[in-house]
């Protein structure tokens, strides 16, 4: 396992869409350095208490880059290998570890293999590349054979990862990212209906190259152990907590979150240790501002990412409270091009990315947050409040989602003075009872000692 990832703090970019690229590809054009334009991103990032970037597809695709056509080599509407080469170091000289997504469920109609079918028919040398493909009828796009897509798009053609030539390819192509431009891991998409063999041979090969290699992967239902274990991947996306993350706050019920993180780090947790990749929006959902509607929500929104188990990860954008939904077939509303200095305008609380640095601090400089178990101690309709422990160091954290200041009292873990990592002061548990009053939407870090 990637032992550094439980003390990461990802900052998530969807390249083509921050980086203005055209929405179709000119196959026939000369390739454009766009990616460059996130060289300048570098240090906004890891001055935000980034250590970590998850980059979304990069590799030549005909649209939105989960269409690849090509594995081998960087979307021409963001540059040459030479950019991405450049841009990996950049990162690295600025103290961030880059992970790429790996698009390995399906590849676009313009793929060079799916492309040779197309021309040969029953006589191509890749025909068995492809999923269910048989030549007793036709695909919605006229193609005198059949095929699967991906949950219904045809667009997506869904991969035989069971031919060792297609895995030979596909693992062919993250050896050579792992060489050629010296990545840090890979975020699975589709991770759910991936075949768990290629998932495994994947994982077994990435070890073997690169033994810190981080590898998740993006699932959205189901037991997360049957993909994050010591065979198969480190992590997962954590959509079970997504929701509730933000629907405990429009909802004023932090009840539902509460349940959720019980069920999955308290102490008979499923999860507990797993560093689950845990966000608030990404490149497929709304952006969490649009979902709040009060944006003062925010706060104690982040307050609860950066506190609780897992990784935290912030989408591009949104730590300046930016807005953005999603309209049916069309996700650029969320995946919007964005110049550096025009970004704190274009959000609703462009303060809230100096709260995100603090948070980012907090956690960076505290094992407990970052490594320690989970124990709840209070739930309300507002108000939220746990305990992160390790080697000692105890951690408790209170949260307001209410527009006024709360008092709480919360069984204390330890008897004694309570200094608060925000800024607030010092509270003293007596009696094995801890009282505070809890700033109006927001909260307490406080740590015994």
């Amino acid at each position: 396992m990637a032992d550094w990832a439980l003390d990461s703090i990802f900052y998530h970019v969807y390249p083509l869409g921050l980086c203005g690229a055209p929405a179709r590809n000119d196959f026939a054009a000369e390739p454009v350095e766009r990616l460059d334009r996130l060289t300048e991103w570098l240090g906004h990032i890891r001055g935000l208490g980034c250590n970590a970037l998850y980059l979304g597809p990069l590799f030549e695709s005909t649209a939105h880059g989960y269409d690849t056509a090509d594995y081998w080599h960087l979307d021409r509407r963001l540059g040459t290998d030479e950019t991405l080469r450049r841009f990996v170091a950049a990162a690295h000289d600025a103290g961030l570890r880059v992970v790429l997504d790996g698009v390995f469920n399906h590849v676009g109609r313009d793929f060079w293999a799916f492309r040779d079918v197309q021309a040969n028919g029953e006589r191509s040398g890749y025909r068995d590349w492809f999923a269910g493909l048989r030549f007793d009828g036709h695909s919605p796009y006229g193609d005198p054979f059949a095929y699967e897509g991906w949950h219904g798009h045809f667009d997506l053609v869904k991969l035989n990862l069971g031919n060792p030539a297609v895995r030979e390819h596909l693992i062919g192509a993250v050896e050579s990212w792992i060489h050629d431009f010296g990545i840090d891991g890979l975020r699975l998409d589709a991770a759910d209906v991936v075949d768990l063999d290629f998932q495994r041979a994947l994982a077994a090969w990435c070890q073997q190259l690169a033994p810190e290699f981080f590898l998740f992967g993006e699932v959205v239902h189901g037991d997360y152990r049957r993909w994050a274990n010591p065979s198969t991947l480190d992590s997962v996306t954590n959509y079970e907590v997504y929701k509730g993350l933000y629907s405990s706050l429009v909802d004023r019920n932090y009840f539902e979150i509460a349940y959720a993180l019980n069920r999955q780090f308290g102490p008979d947790g499923m999860y507990a240790g797993l560093p689950l990749y845990n966000f608030v929006d990404n490149h497929d959902q709304d952006r969490v501002a649009s979902r709040l509607g009060d944006t003062r929500l925010l706060y104690p929104l982040y307050l609860l990412l950066f506190t609780m188990p897992g990784v935290p990860s912030i989408y591009y954008g949104s730590e300046w409270g930016m807005r953005g939904e999603r309209k049916p077939g069309d996700d650029s509303p969320v995946r919007q091009a964005i110049d550096l200095s025009a970004g704190p305008s274009m959000g609703a609380e462009p303060a809230l990315a100096g709260s995100i640095e603090r948070l980012a601090s907090i956690r960076s400089g505290s094992t407990a947050l970052r490594r320690g178990s989970y124990r709840q101690l209070l739930v309300a309709a507002e108000q939220l409040g746990f305990v992160r422990e390790v080697d000692g160091e105890s951690v408790v954290v209170l949260l307001n989602a209410a527009a006024r200041p709360v008092e709480v009292a919360v069984p204390a873990p330890r008897d004694g003075e309570w200094h608060d990592l925000l800024g607030s002061g010092t509270f003293t548990a007596v009696g094995g009872v801890l009282r505070a009053e809890l700033p109006a939407s927001w909260g307490l870090v406080l740590r015994a000692g």
